[in-house]
């Protein structure tokens, strides 16, 4: 989609026409993984007499007036904070579905044991009974857990650990719970998700429209090549260990329930591990496309260090109408110079 340069917003739902009359400036993160995707907008309250209330669900629309607006999703307000010098008001709305009153006990801390099972038919139990309709990565909905236990966690939180130590992403979207590989999140919640193509001019300067400004890390804790776990043997009364890809090792000590588990759990972190090796951060002029889970690719125009294709984890986009909208993108993956053959 071709860029324009005036930035637009539109805010749909509840109380909309205030929120677009009144509006000064907004942000909106958009995150794979544990973080909640977000949308805070802050508004005038010079003029109006008390408080508003303001609540319920509401969308937004963002992009250029020279193109078109693409819809980032809906949101419930959970946080209203005023500020006095300027008189204004902060809103914060958020994708995950919390509630104050939480009929189901999404937020109620729980401890139980689970298993044997499925991590397919444990995720399907304990996000049904909160009303959500799951939806699972068939590669891994057969993975078998002989024991877990729940310990003074939250449903939510509990499905956050697991779906973690299997390198898997279990995140609310709407009426969907998914739970999926990293980078297929949204896809197998029905979202498209086309690959963004980023250059960078050959004027390149703070100030310009256009400006790109990027870093690239590489992870010292992903220096680790495979993984070392264990599992009890009991017909053999033994400790044993499991080796998943190559030396150095990152070594985890808790013990598995059974050989099948070790073996899963190694073959996570390695997945892991090799994702995160590099990290990339670029601050750009704003792409309504950008979104966490896509894929992000840095052409001929970027060094050699930085080309090829980048799993985005998170994009932050801000602005404030009509003068500026600029989008913060954090992306991981492999060795680039390797990427970029491919």
């Amino acid at each position: 989609m071709a860029q324009g340069y005036t930035p637009a917003i539109e805010i749909y739902g509840a109380n909309a026409t205030l929120l677009n009359q009144r509006l000064i400036s907004w942000s909106h993160i958009d995150a794979a993984g544990l973080e909640s995707d977000q949308l805070t907008l802050v508004i005038d309250l010079e003029g109006l007499e008390g408080l508003p209330t303001l609540g319920g669900m509401i969308g937004l629309r963002v992009g250029y007036l020279e193109s078109r607006l693409v819809d980032k999703g809906q949101f419930k307000v959970t946080r209203l904070t005023p500020t006095l010098f300027p008189l204004s008001l902060t809103l914060v709305a958020t994708a995950a579905p919390f509630s104050a009153k939480d009929e189901t006990g999404f937020k109620q801390r729980r401890t139980a044991s689970h298993g044997p099972t499925t991590l397919g038919g444990l995720f399907r139990e304990l996000v049904s009974r909160h009303g959500f309709s799951p939806r699972v990565d068939p590669e891994l909905a057969l993975i078998r857990i002989a024991h877990v236990d729940q310990s003074n966690e939250t449903d939510m939180g509990f499905i956050t650990r697991l779906a973690s130590k299997y390198d898997a992403v279990a995140k609310p979207f709407n009426e969907l719970y998914v739970l999926a590989k990293p980078a297929q999140v949204k896809s197998l919640s029905g979202q498209v998700l086309p690959d963004v193509r980023l250059s960078v001019t050959r004027n390149n300067r703070p100030g310009d429209h256009a400006f790109i400004s990027a870093t690239l890390e590489e992870t010292a804790r992903t220096q680790n090549q495979g993984c070392k776990t264990c599992f009890w043997d009991a017909a053999a009364g033994l400790l044993k260990e499991v080796i998943t890809g190559s030396e150095p090792y990152k070594v985890i000590r808790q013990r598995q329930a059974s050989e099948e588990e070790a073996k899963a759990i190694g073959e996570a972190e390695v997945r892991k591990m090799l994702r995160e090796k590099y990290k990339l951060k670029i601050t750009c002029p704003g792409d309504p496309l950008l979104v966490a889970e896509g894929l992000l690719v840095l052409d001929d125009s970027w060094p050699d260090f930085m080309r090829g294709r980048w799993s985005i984890e998170k994009v932050t986009a801000s602005g404030k109408r009509e003068e500026s909208y600029r989008c913060l993108i954090e992306a991981s993956g492999l060795d680039p110079k390797a990427a970029s053959k491919d």
